[in-house]
């Protein structure tokens, strides 16, 4: 095939993932600077529209998500389960197992935590008990929802972000039937009454304690991926399956072992939620918290400590957009477009960071470099070879 050819039926634009060492950090943290302030000015773009000018807007934001003591304790606490789901599902994602569930297993753990609640909330057993039951019980049931679909997906192949989506209704449906049936309070309300105190998380600096809790999965999520048998198996299936099974890797089983574990830690989060912070039950206890984690978890690139700053950001944004609504008659619809915006623009930078595009005139670039480079090679090699040759050479002939 001659060249023409093979020029003509090369892509005008393609795609090119870059090599590892053609990644420079600088550029990756610039660009990742920039996706943000394009997001601002574009997030400018509905807030204007709305009459308000974007600057004052953006200051109500922050000033209303930690301008004092209650606004930064409000943002924490939206925080805290965000945080939690995210530390969640990055076991799976590294396994490329595409877990969707987390809105599910989390109302699975609220649901059992809510029942020992409702049960034993009223009786003489003293509150660290129950609050222990009530822990231990949302773990269950959370892992118990995550290793479900991990079974499936082990045994039968199943399509695991299908399965585990599919189980976020069933969680929702069956917190809908408790909240209008078993456990509603006074009939027709569709309200389950708040529980007792007993069943409160005690406060700590004027935040439940859940933020201590999520804290120390933080540190042992971060020990258990990088220091750990079980975190290397994890990466390991994540790189290669058949390479997992090569190694005699029981692929199967971590599988179904992973599950659990993210799903255990969304019930903790579920738990969190109920004793923590609403102190009752509700079919929308997940608060979206358990899809927002997927975003989380790919901005921070699964790392445990980056996953802090990005839920902190979305914390801050979700509870500065109420703040901006409330002082200056901003839809709340526009401030989720802003949030929306600004989370676009993050993973769209991510592409920026790991492909480049490239056009069919830079084969031709890359083709005469590649020949360049050869050739210095090539004559680099050649001298060298002639100056290894002795000087008393020719002496020796004579």
């Amino acid at each position: 095939m001659s060249d023409k050819a093979k020029k003509n039926k090369t892509p005008f634009i393609r795609l090119s993932k870059k090599s590892e060492s053609m990644l420079d950090p600088r550029k990756a943290v610039a660009i990742r600077i920039s996706s943000v302030v394009v997001a601002l000015i574009l997030g400018s773009i509905p807030i204007l529209l709305t009459g308000v000018n974007p600057v004052k807007a953006y200051g109500i934001i922050v000033q209303g998500s930690l301008g004092n003591k209650i606004y930064l304790q409000q943002t924490i606490k939206k925080m805290i389960p965000l945080l939690c789901c995210a530390l969640a599902i990055g076991p799976c994602f590294k396994m490329r197992f595409w877990n969707i569930g987390a809105e599910g297993q989390l109302t699975a753990g609220a649901i059992a935590c809510s029942a020992i609640a409702i049960w034993f909330g009223k009786s003489s057993m003293p509150s660290i008990l129950i609050l222990s039951l009530m822990f231990i019980f949302a773990i269950v049931a959370g892992g118990i929802w995550g290793f479900i679909p991990g079974y499936f997906k082990a045994k039968y192949n199943t399509n695991e972000t299908l399965f585990t989506l599919m189980m976020n209704y069933i969680a929702i449906g069956i917190a809908k039937w408790l909240q209008g049936g078993p456990w509603e309070g006074r009939k027709g309300t569709q309200i389950i009454p708040i529980f007792d105190r007993k069943t409160f998380l005690p406060n700590v600096l004027g935040v439940h304690c859940g933020w201590i809790i999520v804290l120390l999965i933080v540190i042992i999520m971060h020990y258990y991926m990088t220091r750990t048998k079980h975190g290397f198996e994890v990466a390991v299936i994540g790189d290669s399956e058949n390479t997992a099974r090569y190694a005699g890797m029981n692929v199967g089983w971590i599988m179904m072992r992973t599950m659990f574990l993210s799903g255990a830690i969304c019930g903790i989060a579920g738990f969190v939620v109920v004793a923590g912070a609403n102190h009752t039950l509700n079919d929308v206890v997940a608060d979206g918290n358990g899809f927002t984690a997927i975003t989380v978890s790919w901005l921070s690139q699964l790392n445990s400590y980056v996953m802090i700053l990005i839920s902190a950001l979305l914390a801050i944004i979700s509870k500065g957009s109420k703040t901006l609504n409330q002082r200056v008659g901003v839809p709340a619809s526009v401030a989720e477009i802003v949030s929306g915006i600004l989370l676009f623009c993050m993973l769209g930078c991510e592409f920026f960071i790991n492909y480049e595009i490239k056009f069919r005139w830079s084969r031709d670039k890359d083709a005469k470099k590649s020949a360049s480079t050869a050739e210095q090679a090539k004559n680099g090699s050649t001298d060298g070879n002639r100056s290894s040759i002795p000087a008393n050479t020719s002496k020796e002939a004579e």
